[in-house]
C-alpha cells in the first residue's frame, strides 16, 4: 500500500509501509526505476529511500493529481519485487587493523565481542544497499546481526577519513569522502565508492548487495596504489 503527499512545492512523497525491510525497499526501487523508464514529461528526479520514494516535478508542466494518477497506473503493472531487477553482488575489501579500525575498542565494549568475532560477523553477511544519502555516494547497508548493534558516537568526529567503514544501529556503511560523522569506525576500504571524475560517479546503487572481506595493511596499500595508477582490475570486485 502506498500513500501520496505533497513534499514542498515541487515534489511528491510516496510512502510505503514504514519499516526497514528488503522486500519493501525492493518495491521502492522498482517503482523508481519504472518511473525513470517511463520518462514522464515534467518529472525532474526520483530518490528512493528505505521505505519511501521522493519524486520531483515541474508544476508548470505537470499537475500533482496527474502525476499521482500516472504513478498509480505504473505501480499497478510492477513485477514482483523479487523479479524486478537482477541484483549486483560486490565484494569489498576492508582492512580492519588498528590503523583503520578507529573505534574497535568502543565496538568491543558495546557488543561484548572480541575483535575477530566482530570481523567474522561483519564479513560473513551479505548487506543490501537500501539507499544513498547523507553524502554523495554514501550507501546505507543493512542489516547488521543483532549482536553487532552499536549506538552512534556521543560526539561525532569532525573528520572521518574517506572510505572508512562504520557501524550505526543495525546499519553499516562506507564514507565516500572525508566528512564529519558519528558512526563507529571499524575499518577502511581502498575501494573508492565515489569518483566525481567518472561518468557514473557512484560505485554502489540502491538494490546492490555488498559483502566485505578482510585484508591486511599490505594488501590495502597494494590495491590503493593500483587504483591510483589506474591498473586496478575493477571487475575483480564483482561477482
Amino acid at each position: 500500500m502506498m500513500t501520496f503527499q505533497l513534499y514542498g512545492d515541487n515534489a511528491l512523497l510516496i510512502n510505503f509501509e514504514q519499516k526497514i525491510d528488503s522486500e519493501i525497499n525492493a518495491q521502492v526501487i522498482s517503482l523508481a526505476n519504472t518511473i525513470e523508464k517511463a520518462a514522464i514529461p515534467g518529472v525532474t528526479f526520483s530518490i528512493p529511500a528505505y521505505c519511501s520514494l521522493t519524486v520531483g516535478f515541474d508544476p508548470s508542466l505537470l499537475k500533482l493529481d496527474d502525476l499521482c494518477d500516472k504513478i498509480k497506473t505504473l505501480s499497478s503493472a510492477l513485477p514482483m519485487a523479487s523479479q524486478s531487477s537482477k541484483k549486483r553482488l560486490l565484494k569489498i575489501p576492508v582492512c580492519y587493523e588498528d590503523a583503520f579500525g578507529l573505534d574497535f575498542p568502543e565496538v568491543m565494549k558495546q557488543t561484548g565481542l572480541p575483535r575477530q568475532e566482530i570481523i567474522a560477523l561483519h564479513t560473513q553477511r551479505q548487506f543490501r544497499v537500501f539507499m544513498l544519502g547523507f553524502l554523495p555516494g554514501f550507501a546505507y547497508l543493512g542489516t547488521l546481526p543483532q549482536t553487532l548493534y552499536c549506538s552512534r558516537m556521543t560526539t561525532p568526529r569532525l573528520r572521518v577519513p574517506a572510505q572508512s567503514v562504520g557501524l550505526a544501529g543495525y546499519q553499516t556503511g562506507i564514507y565516500p569522502s572525508e566528512a564529519p560523522g558519528g558512526w563507529q569506525i571499524i575499518g577502511r576500504t581502498p575501494i573508492k565508492t565515489f569518483d566525481p571524475s567518472k561518468g557514473s560517479p557512484f560505485l554502489l546503487q540502491a538494490g546492490d548487495i555488498v559483502q566485505f572481506h578482510a585484508i591486511s595493511v599490505k594488501e590495502y596499500l597494494k590495491i590503493d596504489n593500483d587504483i591510483s595508477s589506474n591498473t586496478f582490475n575493477w571487475n575483480s570486485i564483482y561477482e
